[in-house]
């Protein structure tokens, strides 16, 4: 499970991202770089590789399994951001890999739209005769995904359907799992009386009744995890929040909202191949100000958070990864 969105513009044009990586720890995952000249090549099925590209965009974000190639989260030097998203259900549908140089797999995609694209109307272009075939990076399965991508006007869904991929533009800027996001658009009719205000007393024949404290605006709001409840809650939160007056205070509402979706380890098991079952938790919370290409992530286990400055990362040197911290503590102070 994931939760990914975009706080509203701030008065002074920054716009900021967050993402939620709710997953089991097995998964184990790196800082990484890539180059702004990484010269590309999906993954190769059958002794044939996969589509090639030259990157001209600097990438940082996080990948799997120690390789920088394989970004699951990730932002670029032009402010583009890409992230990949849980989509279980039978709502991701992979094609069969076709050997024509037309093919990237799940694990390759965030690389090549962020190393060749700097805007939404460019990834748009870029998709076109893209075959996108499921590859098991190492998890004993190809996971199942969809891909939400966001420059500072804009963002979009990339879901795999049964006839192929598909893109639908995203006007909340929000996405969490399945089903699709048509769905989730629809449902947010259901909570069309959200208000971020107290509501008035009401009399019943002789009975008034009025609201026993702040928040009676947010009655209905749903609490749980499931990806349904999560949309909404995200939206929500974006949509009835301030405008941000700066990019640092947009980056501050964004790690508050961020918090609503803080996961306890035990509050969710699941399933998860020869592992069994096991806790899924908040691994990392990623901030991305596309407008001040700042990459900013914290962990499970290490609540600093830590950021990257675009602006003063090296991008002539090779693709690399960095662990991230999962052994952080709270502050001392005396008093």
């Amino acid at each position: 499970m994931c939760t990914n969105f975009k706080t509203k513009k701030a008065t002074d044009g920054s716009v900021v991202i967050g993402r939620s990586l709710e997953f089991p720890t097995e998964m184990p995952t790196s800082l990484a770089a890539l180059p702004a000249d990484y010269p590309g090549v999906g993954i190769a099925s059958g002794g044939k590789p996969g589509k090639s590209w030259n990157a001209t965009h600097g990438i940082v974000g996080m990948c799997a399994f120690g390789k920088p190639e394989l970004l699951l989260d990730g932002m670029n030097d032009a402010g583009l951001s890409a992230h990949l998203l849980y989509m279980p259900g039978g709502y991701c549908n992979y094609q069969p890999f076709k050997g024509d140089g037309s093919d990237l797999s799940e694990a390759d995609l965030i690389a090549y739209l962020l190393g060749t694209c700097s805007t939404i109307a460019e990834v748009k272009a870029a998709m076109q005769g893209v075959n996108i075939w499921g590859f098991d990076p190492g998890m004993g399965f190809a996971p199942p995904i969809h891909c939400l991508v966001h420059d500072a006007t804009s963002s979009l869904a990339i879901e795999l359907h049964p006839s192929g991929w598909v893109i639908v533009d995203n006007p909340t800027g929000v996405g969490t799992n399945a089903p699709y996001l048509d769905w989730h658009l629809t449902n947010l009719n259901n909570y069309a009386g959200l208000s971020n205000s107290v509501p008035a007393a009401q009399t019943f024949g002789d009975t008034t009744i009025a609201a026993f404290g702040q928040g009676q605006g947010l009655m209905g709001l749903p609490g749980d995890f499931t990806p349904p409840s999560r949309f909404v809650r995200a939206a929500a939160q974006v949509a009835l929040s301030d405008v941000p007056a700066t990019g640092a205070q947009a980056e501050q509402f964004t790690m508050h909202i961020l918090n609503s979706f803080d996961m306890v380890p035990g509050i969710v098991k699941e399933s998860f191949g020869a592992a069994g079952v096991v806790n899924e938790v908040t691994v990392w919370d990623t901030i991305c100000n596309l407008t001040g290409k700042r990459y900013a992530y914290r962990t499970v286990t290490d609540p600093t958070w830590y950021v990257v400055d675009l602006a003063k990362t090296d991008f002539t040197k090779p693709a690399r990864v960095q662990a991230i911290s999962f052994a952080g503590e709270f502050a001392t102070v005396s008093i």
